[in-house]
């Protein structure tokens, strides 16, 4: 089941790898008279959405930690916004063989959006470098709520399932829907039982939240310690495997009973029919960034999760999510 199987190392996020035309011959050996660390020559990051997003932050801060750690010599940018990220997978496919110098981020949609079709491509149509960071989910509650446990907003699910709505920051069939459907199946509940509100701020979702219109809401961990932290929430559900650091009062769902884990995973992605040594090297720099401090700087800021995966484990973790986000989604409809 997709509630059960859904751990740390499952749900990363693995990016795809693009750039610009001209961005070929990114990927130079360490050679044997170098002096410093640096493993790659240079990186064009490819962005499918716009600036200031999640995944134009995750390639600047990857980029900024390897360069400064001397990993690779350089990083360039480029943010290609369109389709739902379909636009920027299409031209990394369409010009794989000028692309080999090009990483492309992505996140947990590339799965969700090839399902429904926003657009025909898949993971399984690029070069899988590496999933790099995660962020996990959290139920949060108002700070007056008298929810106070995963028991209490089960109990009154359960007693008035009309007045128990879950609210979430993404479309029915988006992540924060799909998140709080898993948890209620994790329960015992039906997954197409209960009411989700969609809102497409977060202002919006928190003043429904205090007025009542939802009982809960379904965001990213991240962005509920933002909140408890002012004061404005309380978390009582994460969907970690183990309590976070960065917030360590959060009670996940595993020892609640809710036997489900999940985490929005990013990584990165590579053209098509990438050579065998290019791959390894962005391997080796991607791996070797995890023990820097530059790297530990950026994680810090940004409030992220480590979660390295690559090579098999990355396609075995894809697939996974892959089957189990899609039943998923056809138990509830969207599929």
């Amino acid at each position: 089941m997709f509630a059960r199987k859904l751990g740390r190392r499952a749900l990363m996020s693995m990016v795809a790898g693009g750039a610009l035309a001209l961005g070929g011959a990114g990927l130079a050996p360490k050679p044997s008279f170098a002096g410093d660390d640096q493993i790659v020559e240079k990186i064009h990051f490819l962005i499918p959405g716009g600036a200031g997003g999640g995944w134009d932050g995750t390639a600047r801060g990857t980029g900024e930690a390897l360069t400064k750690a001397g990993l690779v010599g350089s990083a360039s940018y480029e943010n290609m916004s369109g389709g739902g990220g379909g636009k920027a997978i299409g031209y990394l496919i369409e010009n794989a063989a000028s692309q080999h110098g090009t990483l492309m981020v992505n996140s947990t949609p590339i799965v969700i959006r090839s399902l429904t079709g926003v657009f025909p491509q898949n993971f399984r149509d690029l070069t899988l470098v590496a999933g790099t960071i995660g962020d996990y989910a959290a139920i949060v509650v108002g700070k007056d709520s008298p929810i106070n446990s995963m028991e209490d907003l089960l109990a009154a699910y359960r007693a008035d399932p009309s007045k128990t709505a879950i609210g979430g920051g993404s479309v029915p069939g988006g992540m924060d829907h799909l998140v709080a459907a898993m948890a209620m199946q994790a329960a015992g509940e039906d997954p197409t039982g209960f009411k989700y509100i969609p809102y497409d701020a977060g202002g919006k979702a928190m003043a429904a939240l205090l007025s009542g219109e939802i009982a809960a809401l379904s965001t990213g961990f991240s962005e509920a310690v933002d909140l408890a932290n002012a004061g404005e929430v309380k978390i009582i559900g994460v969907t970690a495997g183990e309590r976070v650091d960065a917030y360590p009062d959060a009670p996940t769902l595993m020892e609640q009973g809710i036997e489900t884990t999940f985490v929005n995973w990013r990584g990165f992605f590579a053209a098509p029919d990438l050579p065998e040594e290019k791959l390894a090297a962005y391997q080796k720099a991607i791996g070797a960034m995890y023990d820097t401090p530059e790297w530990e700087e950026v994680r810090a800021r940004n409030g992220w999760v480590n979660i390295h995966n690559s090579g098999a484990d990355f396609q075995s973790f894809l697939e996974e999510q892959e089957q189990q986000i899609g039943d998923l989604m056809k138990t509830l409809g969207f599929l």
